[in-house]
Order: C-alpha cells, then sequence, then structure tokens
C-alpha cells in the first residue's frame, strides 16, 4: 500500500514468515525434492514394464515376459527404497525444523524474561512454546517439498506421455489444471476454518492447563461443575471447528478425484475409438494414475500448510508488549557475549559491587512509579537491608538486579557493568536468588539442589546439604534425598522447600546473594533455624535483603529505607 502504514497484522504477517524462513533447511528441501523426482522417473520405467506384461498377459504382444518382469520387480523395489530414505528425511527435516523453531522460541522468552511473561496465562505459554511449534511439522517435512514436485513430476509425467502418445498430454493436461482451481476454491473457506480450529483447540488447552493448576481454589470455590461445563463447551467448540476443516478438506479431495476421472474416462474414450499398439494405450492409462500421485502428495500437504498458517497467526498475533515470541531486549553478539563472561569471571568470584545510579521504575507507562531516582552502592562482601512497607519497591529492586525488568531510567550494574548487557549465563555465574516460594519441579530432592548445577560433585552436594540444614529433614524420609517431590514442592513442608532452595544457593557458589522475603510463610521457629543457614550462607558475599521480619536483624549490614531513599533519591 503506497503512501500509508502497513497495518500491525501486515507487519506480523512478515514477521511471522522471516521467523519460520529462519528454519528452513533448503539443502535438505532439495535433496527430498530430488529423491522425489527420481521416483517419479521410475514409476514411469514401472508403468512402461507393466503395460508390457499385461499387453502380453491378454494376448495383445509377443514378448519375453521375463526381462520386463525383472525390470518390473526392481524398479518396485527402487522405488520402494526411494519413499522409505524419502520419508527419513522428511521426518529428520520437520524435527531439525521444529528443533529450532523452538529453541528460538525458548531463548527469546527467557531473554524477555518473567516480566515479558507474567501478563500471559502459563496454558498460553506453553501451547505456544509446545502445540503451537508441533503444528509446524507438516509445513517443513511435507508441504515444501510436495509444492515443488506438484510441478517437477507432473512434468515429468507429460514427457514420458509425450514419447509415447502425444495426443495424451494435452488430456492430462488440462484435467491438471482443474485441481489448483477446485482447490482455491476450496483453499477460500479451509484457511479460515483452520485458525478457527486452531484458536479453539488452543482455548481449550489454555483454560484445561489453567483450571488443572487451580483446581483446589475452583474445588473450594464450590465452582468444579461451572468449569466443567465450560471445559466441555470449549471441547464441543473445537469438535464442530475439526468437522468444519475436514469438510472443507473432502471437497478438496473431491475436486481433485473429479479431475482424475474425467482424464481416465477420456483416455479410456480415446483408445476405445482408434486402433493402436494395446502397450500404448495401457500404458498412457497407467501414467493417469501417477500424473495425479504428486498432486494428490499436494492436496494432502496443503492442509499442512492451512494448519500451520494458523499456527503462524498464534505469534503473530499479539497486541500486548509481551509478545508471542518476545524478542530480545537488546541482541547480543556471539563473540561480544563471550568476551563479557570473560571479563566477569576476570572480575573475581567473591568480588561483586552493586550500583543503581539515579534508577526509576514503573510498572506501566502512565502509572506512578515504584523505584524514582533510587541511587546506592553496596560494596562486594557487604550486606544491605532493604526495609520499607509493601509497595515500596523492595522486590522490584530484586527484579532489577535479576535482569527481570529493565530501568525506565538509570543504570542497574554489576561490577561497573550495566545488567541490560549481560547474557544469561554471565548473570547466572554472578547471582543466587532465594524468594518468598521456592520453585521446586517434579523429581527427587537431590535433583531440585542439582538444578542449580548439574555437574557438581558428591562432595559439594553433601556440603550444601549439610549448611542448609536438608539432611535434617532429609535423614527421616524414607528415600532421603532421592524422595520425590511433586510440582511446586509437594510433599514438602514450607520450610523444608525453602531449605531446598537455600542448599541449592550453596551449590551454585554465586557471588551475589539476594533475598527477597525468604522467610514470609514461615512460623517463628523455622524463620529463626532458616536465617542461622543464610546468614551461614551469606558469609564473603555481596548480600542484598527484601524482609519485613525483625529476625533479619542478625543479618549485621546496612539498612536501606525506600521510603526515605524515594524522598531523597539517594541513601
Amino acid at each position: 500500500m503506497r503512501g500509508g502504514r502497513a497495518s500491525p497484522q501486515t507487519v506480523g504477517q512478515t514477521a511471522g514468515k522471516a521467523w519460520l524462513d529462519g528454519a528452513r533447511q533448503p539443502a535438505a528441501g532439495r535433496g527430498l525434492i530430488l529423491l522425489g523426482a527420481v521416483t517419479t522417473i521410475a514409476a514411469c520405467g514401472q508403468a512402461w514394464c507393466l503395460a508390457i506384461l499385461l499387453a502380453a498377459a491378454i494376448g495383445r504382444e509377443e514378448a519375453q515376459v521375463l526381462p520386463w518382469a525383472a525390470g518390473f520387480l526392481a524398479l518396485a523395489l527402487m522405488r520402494a527404497g526411494l519413499s522409505i530414505v524419502s520419508e527419513r528425511a522428511a521426518a529428520r527435516l520437520g524435527a531439525a525444523a521444529r528443533r529450532t523453531l523452538r529453541s528460538g522460541v525458548l531463548t527469546r522468552m527467557l531473554a524477555a524474561g518473567p516480566d515479558a511473561l507474567r501478563h500471559r496465562p502459563a496454558g498460553a505459554v506453553a501451547t505456544l512454546a509446545v502445540d503451537t511449534v508441533e503444528q509446524l511439522d507438516g509445513l517443513f517435512a511435507r508441504w515444501s517439498p510436495a509444492a515443488a514436485l506438484a510441478l517437477i513430476s507432473p512434468a515429468i509425467v507429460l514427457m514420458a506421455a509425450a514419447l509415447a502418445d502425444p495426443g495424451v498430454v494435452p488430456i492430462l493436461a488440462g484435467a491438471g489444471l482443474l485441481v489448483p482451481v477446485g482447490m482455491a476454491l476450496a483453499g477460500v473457506g479451509a484457511a479460515a476454518a483452520s485458525r478457527r480450529q486452531f484458536a479453539a483447540m488452543a482455548q481449550l488447552q489454555v483454560r484445561f492447563l489453567d483450571r488443572l493448576r487451580g483446581i483446589a481454589t475452583i474445588v473450594l470455590a464450590g465452582r468444579a461443575a461451572d468449569e466443567a461445563m465450560r471445559l466441555r463447551q470449549a471441547a464441543d467448540e473445537l469438535a464442530s471447528r475439526t468437522l468444519r476443516v475436514l469438510r472443507v478438506a473432502f471437497l478438496s479431495s473431491v475436486a481433485l478425484d473429479g479431475a482424475a476421472a474425467a482424464a481416465l474416462i477420456l483416455l479410456a474414450w480415446r483408445y476405445a475409438n482408434r486402433a493402436g499398439p494395446a502397450p500404448i494405450a495401457i500404458f498412457a492409462l497407467l501414467l493417469a494414475v501417477e500424473f495425479f500421485a504428486p498432486l494428490r502428495a499436494f492436496s494432502a500437504a496443503y492442509q499442512n500448510r492451512l494448519v500451520a498458517a494458523a499456527a503462524t497467526d498464534a505469534f503473530d498475533r499479539s497486541p500486548s508488549p509481551a509478545s508471542a515470541i518476545p524478542a530480545s531486549p537488546r541482541p547480543v553478539d556471539a563473540q561480544d557475549q563471550g568476551t563479557r563472561d570473560q571479563g566477569t569471571k576476570d572480575q573475581g568470584a567473591r568480588s561483586v559491587t552493586v550500583a543503581f545510579e539515579d534508577v526509576r521504575y514503573a510498572w506501566t507507562p502512565d502509572g506512578p512509579p515504584t523505584i524514582d531516582g533510587l541511587s546506592f552502592r553496596v560494596t562486594p562482601g557487604e550486606t544491605l537491608l532493604l526495609v520499607g512497607p509493601s509497595g515500596a519497591g523492595k522486590s522490584t529492586i530484586i527484579e532489577l538486579l535479576l535482569g527481570f525488568v529493565r530501568p525506565t531510567q538509570g543504570r542497574v550494574t554489576l561490577n561497573g557493568t550495566d545488567v541490560a548487557s549481560l547474557g544469561p549465563a554471565a548473570l547466572a555465574q554472578m547471582t543466587s536468588w532465594i524468594g518468598q516460594r521456592p520453585m521446586l519441579f517434579a523429581g527427587t530432592i537431590e535433583d531440585n539442589i542439582r538444578f542449580a548445577r548439574p555437574d557438581a560433585s558428591a562432595a559439594a552436594l553433601d556440603a550444601a546439604v549439610q549448611a542448609a540444614g536438608v539432611a535434617t529433614f532429609a535423614g527421616h524420609l524414607p528415600d532421603g534425598l532421592a524422595t520425590r517431590v511433586g510440582e511446586g514442592g509437594y510433599g514438602l513442608s514450607g520450610g523444608q522447600a525453602q531449605r531446598v532452595a537455600v542448599a541449592r544457593a550453596y551449590l551454585q557458589d554465586a557471588p551475589l546473594l539476594l533475598l527477597d522475603e525468604p522467610t514470609a510463610h514461615l512460623d517463628p521457629a523455622t524463620e529463626a533455624d532458616l536465617f542461622v543457614s543464610l546468614a551461614q550462607l551469606a558469609i564473603g558475599r555481596t548480600v542484598i535483603l527484601a524482609s519485613h521480619s525483625a529476625a533479619a536483624d542478625r543479618f549485621a549490614g546496612r539498612r536501606l529505607e525506600l521510603t526515605q531513599a524515594l524522598a531523597l533519591g539517594a541513601a
């Protein structure tokens, strides 16, 4: 559109297409096309051998049966081998493309951080990274080769037909031209039906996962029957949309079958009213089948393309800053990243200086700032206690240091380097974080501790377990550290789960320790015990602790009153 702005949807589609193009493997796709073309040539040779054999069988021709039978079998084995190779190559191509796409999605999500995804339902994010990418398999494994072979293979068949009987060419070509016309007419409704079907599937998945995670709240609120009814309605909607997609797909198949039937009828009429060699007539009829085979494959793959187009829309349609495939806040060059990581190591494993330089942050563009003009500096090995009422910005400071959110203005630096320019690997190497509710994964206690450093030695693991007090309760469990826990630490008390998080921090052994209300949900006795472990963990590290608890006073460090800091802009 000249002289105007492109619509957001147009821009999104361009971005989605470019994103998909990045996962394509042209060399592998060309290999599949070459295999398909060779298979078509073998099919033409097989059809000629079969025509000779059938003509001899009905007594219309005299021929040496054995050589032609041997040729037919050899070509049949060749086609079977080529088909196996093609299927395996297509499967590898689709798997490689899905790996590339899924890795890209997860990388960009991790780079964007929790802030970019906090307003999206967990089910939507899971559907995006898993099911949506899975829907794109057919685009790479089947559609791309089938689209090229729909032109190449019929052309090969037409050349073979021209050598036997030039009069067959216009019949096959004319019937073949009816196929794209029929598919185009059916495709107008198929594209819209596929998009609606995909949206209904995503809605059902999101609702099911989110309701499953909140099942305790639903039951306690007495809304189980209502939510079950809504899930049923979403499932019925998906079934209805799926049937509409199948209906349109059948219409496309009818167009193809009608064109193939018309070609066979015309060929049969031609040879019924015209004397000629029997092998030529049989060969022409067999070629009609081979002519429409790649078109049939193209028609089937066309549905994969429609599904892929609907899946790509999920990445393009995103009205909020937390886009479906969020872009990294700042692309990091691999070589540059390596230099930064090395520079971080060179600055010393136990030497971290934290500085806020006139930092301002607001959760919404037009909302009041949570932090306004905050400046402070924490020297290596120093402990800073963040004190203030709820909403003063204690957790926001922790999230800024973790790189989860970016300041609206000002800088947050570690050893003089802006956190925004540090890559995830460098930041993770420098930082340990213990929040209010530790994230424990379904698995053993040991697995959850080793999550911080999977390659840690048994001695390092044992030291972390003893220092964090995990050994105190793990020794009473049936399987010790091998005891399995559920997602979110199901099976452990709040204090036990927090001790696992402390052991994880011990094992990570990072020089900067960030503590965000680590005892917020614990009873006083458990809180006191946990602070003893945290105080030991803090020795020799730079520590920033946000807590309301009076027990935090055991950390001998500087206090930063956030209300005063906000008023004065310095501390």
